[in-house]
């Protein structure tokens, strides 16, 4: 851009120019401008060429007499043009004065309208009616037409065409985020609120004073309208290796622009006219946006109440160093275990005490077995001395146990699409299941029930299941061994007890009052050689050694050893309400988030919390899951450190543990009250998530967007869990409070979903 060059002069209009819009090609640069009188389409380098030859730069006129044109927008192909006029689009020729067609459906004046980058016969139009329709542009009929949204009007409107997705603003500072499929329904993605992410922002920087209450005296708070949006990857080359800013939206408003990562509905920064004296605009009345230089973008403001105009520029880069400053944690060991760190602890097992004899001969046995061969004599005489076996049946069995061995060795399909086809419905009466859990190998699933007991079915969900019974409250944590051979469950009665195939009783029982308040999670940590749990504002670490056998004497005296290695506190000493951990690979990482809405993240091998994230959702987390993966998949070594985080009416959240950051949010499930759960896939490309609509959301990991939403469930979906081993998820359904009369009880459903191709094993 060449600032000293003379200015074009481009005359024409015979009444106040309301609107102007460049073409979006970039060969031939072209003008549109709209008065009340005319609209002019003007060649910038025709105009450019007559005025150094001297003479009159002259335009095309395409439309006369349409009314006052308050916005006006050019197609991809800068073939048509879009000019909104009172409640009517206009939908005009770039070339002659032609009317191709003409829409009006709107209840009030329209406010902007933008074409589809991916269809070229697809235009989106905002109106003042609060609403927005998409429309197709060779029938003249409306495809999809809005709910009203918001109590103010809908200024913006803008497209993303990696996502397929279109966004919407107000004038209150509220955006939308739709996905628009090709049957041109649209489905909400995510909502956005200014305000609330502007003092989100405030927070986790710092910069809120502790004395509010004297600040609030002289600051007036005002509206933030979407002017005008545009994203940042529009303005980064091919060039660049992964394209990071592809979910940032620059936002302009009227008092700064903002910068929007729509993937966590977070504001990036906030760059308001007020911190720079320097500059002519206190009150932007509009904005431009276009490439700039050197990874940058440049803004032309125009004031609201001035006549005069500034040129801004935003460079990416420095944006991304401000933001690129995580704390640097892994769930890998990055050292060796230190000295006086609680994983070195061992449990020291007592030998067994022998008896001493005293001097003398020792009694030696005649024979080196127990059982003696008969010599016959007693035995009736034989009358046949020898028959030969000329019938024998061979055992398949075999051959086809090492044929079932191998399909369920084999790799989890990597390439697999997200289950959705029901497969297995079964009604469990009366027993309400409050958690489950795969085995490791994929054969058998756990089931906490809210009568105390504990469900051990097969993972095909056949025949009776195993039913193990000995807490006094619901179970609310289930938890397998890595080598299979024994699992945990934990209750509200603030036990915990340790199971084993074919013992009805337990192997070990932690309670007698051990523990002051209930038990909100336990697992097997560092493989198998732990036992990790959460009660109160504590997490606990305990030894422990699994031994089975008993005296027929002292039948009821556990042999089984528990000690406890460490105990550490939360920071805040709230209560925790959720934990993770992996146990499939040595990691010394933690992660615990606690009633006050945190999550903080412990190092086992020093026994510390070293880092602490505050007002992680709007609610307490409920549910903490991290990709773990599975014996039958391999991941990139950076996915594992991906966890998931679920709260009360605050969607999905996917954290990085290396920057401790929100890198993508999932809302288009309902969770308003009733704890749903979420889980990763073994291949770590999807999430299911439940729901209070009585579906289940699968959501491609990458997308904000769902790709499958199981329905006609009946009732609430509140836990999910992905099978290990083959591409299925089960989902738990439960009948909520409000449809339970009194003295009636819970009855659950477990369901199971699989891809189209797979047949089980």
């Amino acid at each position: 851009m060449d600032i000293e060059q003379k200015p074009l002069l481009l005359t024409g209009h015979h009444g106040e120019i309301r609107a102007m819009t460049f073409g979006k090609r970039s060969g031939s640069v072209l003008l549109c401008s709209a008065s009340a009188d005319y609209i002019i389409v003007w060649d910038i380098k025709l105009c450019q060429r007559r005025t150094q030859e001297c003479k009159v730069a002259a335009g095309t006129v395409i439309g006369t007499l349409l009314g006052e044109v308050v916005h006006l927008s050019f197609c991809f192909s800068d073939e048509r043009v879009a000019a909104c006029s009172g409640a009517t689009v206009y939908i005009l020729s770039s070339k002659r004065h032609e009317v191709i067609s003409t829409l009006t459906n709107h209840l009030g004046p329209l406010t902007s309208a933008e074409f589809c980058p991916w269809n070229k016969d697809i235009l989106v139009t905002t109106s003042e009616d609060r609403t927005f329709k998409v429309w197709d542009l060779k029938t003249v009929a409306v495809f999809y037409q809005s709910f009203v949204l918001s109590a103010s009007p809908l200024l913006s409107v803008f497209f993303l065409e990696e996502n397929r997705h279109l966004i919407t603003g107000s004038t209150d500072g509220q955006l939308w985020c739709f996905s628009l499929h090709d049957d041109h329904k649209c489905h909400l993605v995510t909502k956005m609120d200014l305000q609330k992410m502007e003092k989100r922002h405030q927070v986790h920087q710092g910069t809120v004073n502790d004395q509010a209450g004297v600040e609030a005296v002289d600051k007036v708070e005002t509206s933030k309208p979407v002017l005008r949006m545009a994203s940042c990857s529009l303005f980064i080359g091919t060039s660049n290796e992964d394209k990071k800013d592809h979910s940032w939206l620059c936002i302009g408003s009227s008092d700064g622009l903002y910068v929007v990562d729509l993937a966590t509905s977070e504001l990036l920064t906030a760059l308001y006219f007020r911190d720079y004296p320097n500059l002519s605009i206190t009150m932007a009345g509009s904005w431009s946006i276009s490439p700039g230089w050197d990874d940058s973008i440049v803004f032309l403001v125009s004031s609201l109440f001035t006549p005069c105009v500034a040129l801004l520029e935003l460079r990416l880069c420095d944006l991304r160093s401000t933001l690129a400053c995580g704390e640097g944690f892994s769930v890998f060991p990055s050292c060796t275990l230190l000295l006086e760190s609680p994983l070195n602890a061992e449990l020291k097992k007592k030998e067994p005490e022998h008896p001493k004899r005293k001097g003398g001969i020792k009694e030696q046995p005649l024979i080196f077995h127990s059982k003696v061969k008969s010599s016959g004599y007693s035995s009736a005489p034989r009358s046949i001395m020898f028959s030969p076996k000329t019938n024998i049946q061979k055992n398949p069995s075999s051959k086809k146990a090492n044929k079932n061995t191998g399909l369920l060795l084999r790799d989890y399909p990597a390439d697999s699409s997200a289950p959705a086809i029901p497969y297995i419905h079964l009604n469990l009466v009366n027993k309400p299941v409050h958690c489950l859990q795969y085995s490791g190998d994929g054969k058998h699933i756990l089931c906490g029930l809210g009568d105390s007991s504990v469900l051990l079915y097969k993972s095909s969900l056949t025949g009776n299941p195993t039913v193990y019974t000995g807490h006094d409250k619901p179970v609310g944590s289930v938890s397998w061994s890595l080598n299979r051979q024994w699992w945990l469950s934990a209750s509200e009665d603030q036990s915990l007890r340790i199971w084993t195939h074919g013992n009805p009783e337990p192997a070990i029982i932690m309670g007698n009052s051990m523990f002051s308040k209930p038990i909100r999670s336990a697992q097997f940590y560092y493989l198998d050689k732990f036992l990790l749990l959460a009660s109160g504002p504590s997490v606990y670490l305990y030894l422990y050694n699994v031994d089975i056998t008993r005296d027929n004497i002292k039948r009821y005296q556990q042999r089984s050893v528990v000690k406890l290695a460490s105990c550490i506190t939360t920071t805040s000493a709230t209560d925790i309400t959720a934990l993770s951990a992996i146990n499939d690979f040595f990691s010394y990482m933690v992660l615990v988030c606690g009633s006050d809405r945190s999550i903080q993240v412990f190092d086992m091998n020093k026994g510390v919390v070293v880092s602490a994230l505050p007002d992680a959702h709007s609610r307490a987390v409920h549910c903490i899951t991290q990709n773990k993966g599975s014996m039958f998949s391999t991941q990139a070594a950076d996915s594992y450190n991906l966890f998931l985080t679920s709260a009360v009416t605050d969607g999905v959240k996917i954290w990085d543990l290396r920057t401790l950051r929100c890198v993508r949010r999932y809302d288009n499930h309902l969770n308003r009250c009733h704890p749903c759960s979420s889980s990763v896939s073994p291949c770590g490309r999807f999430i299911a998530s439940g729901s209070e609509d009585n579906c289940a959301y699968v959501y491609d990991i990458r997308s904000s967007s769902y790709l499958h939403k199981l329905q006609r469930h009946s009732d609430t979906v509140l836990s999910v869990t992905f099978n290990p081993a083959t591409p299925e998820v089960t989902l738990v359904t439960v009948c909520s409070l409000s449809r339970l009369s009194f003295g009636s009880s819970f009855p659950s459903w477990l369901i199971q979903y699989r891809t189209s191709w797979y047949d089980g094993i």
